[in-house]
């Protein structure tokens, strides 16, 4: 390709022209928790203290046992004595959810690329993927331990089938939301399908990635903490199971504490890159 016939550089979209905000969109991904002021975050924290306060007040005014709500003073407590012994189960839940989510990511963004570039390849594959799709990974674990044992195998397999679907579905979005006309004159500057897909499709899908790996990242979560509490001695499932069963309700929700943390930290994580890498889709 000569220089004359070089793909042109395409502007990026600008807010607020021909993107729909929904809940799929990085725009109102993006639009979250944005550049807040001291007097919204002082809003927060006075909010914040005042239901955790409150909580901790009606539970100590019922006289309600710890076993059966405990307050967040005793929550807080149980996670600071608690945190050496639930610091290892910690690591093993995040092996279980990067390697899984590692594995899932890379097959859901190689199979959305697939599908888009060939339609016959999506009639075949799509049967599966919705299967996939509306099967609850937890059925499958026990079917996974009894073939690969209680380690980290069929954990690790679980949290992969449970991200890949979601990535592969949000990804195969945005490669197809992509504007008509451009692909048009990139192909009469006779580009190819390959450089079609590198210069266009991928840059302009990428909020829609960047969603994708979210929720693909938090159902890898949630999946491989029931993983860990269906089977298997190691991993924050199994330390909920655990203090369940013992009645030991505030290191119960020292955990939870713990995974919800983990969640508004994959949350922030996406919304960082996005920010940083597709703050134009904003």
């Amino acid at each position: 390709m000569s220089e004359g016939d070089a793909i042109p550089e395409f502007s990026k979209t600008k807010a607020g022209e021909g993107h729909d905000v929904s809940l799929t969109n990085l725009s109102a991904f993006a639009s979250g928790p944005g550049i807040r002021s001291g007097a919204e975050f002082a809003a927060i924290i006075a909010v914040a203290v005042v239901i955790i306060g409150g909580i901790e007040l009606a539970l100590r005014l019922f006289n309600v046992p710890h076993y059966i709500m405990p307050g967040p003073s005793a929550i807080a407590y149980a996670l600071y004595d608690e945190f050496p012994l639930i610091a290892p189960h910690l690591g093993y839940t995040l092996v279980e959810l990067v390697s899984g989510f590692s594995i899932g990511a890379i097959i859901g963004l190689v199979m959305a690329a697939v599908i888009t570039q060939f339609p016959f390849a999506e009639k075949i594959v799509a049967p599966y993927i919705l299967i996939l799709v509306t099967t609850p990974m937890l059925a499958l674990v026990p079917l996974l331990i009894l073939r690969f044992g209680f380690g980290y195998t069929p954990r690790i397999i679980a949290v992969a089938l449970a991200a890949g679907p979601m990535v592969m579905i949000n990804a195969a979005t945005g490669f197809r939301r992509v504007d008509s006309a451009k692909i048009a004159l990139a192909r009469s500057y006779g580009a190819s399908t390959l450089q079609i897909f590198w210069k266009i499709r991928a840059p302009m899908a990428l909020p829609m990635i960047l969603v994708g790996l979210m929720i693909g990242a938090i159902f890898g979560l949630l999946t491989a903490v029931g993983a860990e509490m269906v089977g298997g001695g190691f991993g924050l499932g199994n330390r909920l199971t655990t203090y369940s069963s013992m009645i030991q309700m505030p290191q119960f929700f020292a955990v939870v504490l713990i995974l919800s943390t983990l969640g508004i930290l994959i949350y922030v994580l996406f919304f960082l890159i996005g920010k940083k890498w597709a703050s134009w889709e904003a």
